[in-house]
């Protein structure tokens, strides 16, 4: 049952960073940017003890997905 939540908060948190950052991705890449930056933020704002409960954990996920979306247009593959 984790995992599908997982996978829900990671869509929803992948759609609206990849929204935010103007980034256009199919259903998979939009789930997987929001899982990772649901692991990214989640551990940050743990860490860091700044906000606590599950809105921290969804805003955490969102901020995650879009320092992953960041790192990825600065320091990933050039399109041609």
């Amino acid at each position: 049952m984790i995992v599908v939540w997982l996978i829900i908060i990671g869509a929803a948190a992948g759609f609206i960073a990849t929204r935010l950052m103007g980034m256009e991705t199919d259903l998979v890449s939009t789930i997987a940017i929001g899982v990772l930056g649901a692991v990214i933020g989640g551990l940050t704002l743990r860490f860091l003890a700044v906000v606590s409960g599950w809105l921290g954990g969804f805003v955490g996920a969102v901020l995650g997905a879009m320092a992953l979306i960041w790192l990825w247009k600065t320091y990933g593959p050039r399109g041609r």
